[in-house]
């Protein structure tokens, strides 16, 4: 049976720009987190997160030159918890529309990347609080935090999962989008639970408790 080492989550840093925010508010809600640069820093670890601000290519080549791309994808496999945040949350994906994207995205659910669409009154990017709507009750990251809660986000961007069963949250913004997935051992939101206030810290103490 393989050991890993007790509650260290890996904090993957391929130089996003909010990294230090997400790891105090990891450690504010008791992780041991380590920042894992290359694929040996994470092998051990009790749980993964992959954060992110900025471009979509910019994370994935940056990941690739890491040689993290593989990493994460064994990581995921091993059933050992994952979470992605904003662009980390993208990266998920196949394929992003954003500014003609030529990187593949890690694959690990279908779907794409898009935009939100040009219409009136709507400002893109979105950026400040909005609510999201629970759609699975039972998923770990939402133990309790209420239905409606608001969170932080920051993105023109969002993905549009092929399965919705993935959904767990949907947030309107224009239209209503996937503002969070959940299957099996990873989470990913679109929003920021660091800078989502108290019920961002709760989302985060579930998720580290996962890795317990």
């Amino acid at each position: 049976m393989t050991r890993y080492a007790t509650s260290v989550i890996a904090l993957l840093d391929y130089g996003s720009g909010n990294l230090r925010s997400v790891q105090k508010a990891l450690q504010k809600v008791g992780a041991d987190v380590r920042l894992a640069t290359r694929p040996e820093e994470m092998r051990d670890a009790r749980a993964g997160v992959l954060p992110g601000v900025g471009a979509f290519d910019d994370c994935v080549n940056a990941m690739k030159r890491q040689e993290l791309l593989e990493a994460v994808r064994e990581f995921i496999r091993t059933g050992r918890p994952f979470l992605g945040i904003c662009v980390g949350y993208q990266a998920l994906f196949e394929r992003s529309e954003e500014f003609n994207s030529c990187a593949a995205g890690l694959g690990i659910f279908a779907g794409k990347v898009v935009k939100f669409a040009e219409q009136p009154g709507l400002k893109i990017p979105q950026m400040g609080w909005n609510r999201i709507e629970i759609v699975k009750a039972d998923c770990p990251l939402y133990r309790g935090v209420p239905d409606g809660s608001f969170v932080y986000f920051v993105h023109s961007y969002f993905p549009k999962p092929s399965d919705d069963s993935l959904i767990a949250t949907r947030t309107d913004y224009g239209g209503s989008f996937a503002s969070s997935i959940w299957k099996d051992n990873v989470f990913a939101t679109q929003f920021h639970p660091e800078k989502s206030q108290a019920i961002g810290l709760k989302m985060l103490e579930n998720f580290v408790a996962l890795a317990k």
